[in-house]
């Protein structure tokens, strides 16, 4: 055994792991009880609030696959959450729309989300969980730097 090696609870990214696991679990099961899993949670809650209403969209909303993102939406469509519909400026695309059952579930959805995260940082003043925010996206960032885009004319 060597003294000057680090060990596993002196690695930040075990102890955000171990935070993202608990966090994620706990959310998890509140989900199950409705049916929904944390990733169609995610593809629902986007399209409700209208962060992005194509499967394209929501896969770079949400930083995945869009392959990944179509078999979610297929799942919610069978669950009678979503459904793709004809876009009329163009008929290559499907614009993705929540059922009227996905739009009563929604916002449930969220509450559970909000109560999910009031458990794990309520110990956190406002600020600190701002600041906690940033410096996470501040590090994902860096760590994944998104592409920078040519100026438009």
């Amino acid at each position: 055994m060597t003294a000057s090696s680090s060990g596993l609870r002196d690695h930040l990214g075990y102890w955000l792991r171990r935070l993202s696991d608990e966090v994620h679990g706990r959310f998890e099961r509140e989900l199950a009880q409705h049916d929904v899993t944390v990733s169609q949670w995610a593809v629902l809650i986007t399209v409700h609030r209208g962060d992005a209403t194509t499967t394209r969209e929501v896969a770079r909303y949400m930083d995945i696959d869009a392959g990944a993102v179509s078999r979610l939406v297929d799942r919610l469509a069978a669950k009678g959450l979503m459904t793709r519909e004809p876009d009329p400026a163009s008929r290559r695309t499907l614009r993705l729309a929540l059922t009227d059952t996905g739009r009563d579930l929604a916002p449930r959805l969220a509450e559970i989300a909000d109560r999910n995260d009031a458990h794990f940082f309520a110990g956190l003043d406002p600020a600190q969980r701002h600041q906690l925010e940033e410096w996470t996206r501040r590090v994902l960032g860096e760590a994944h730097p998104q592409p920078t885009r040519p100026p438009t004319s």
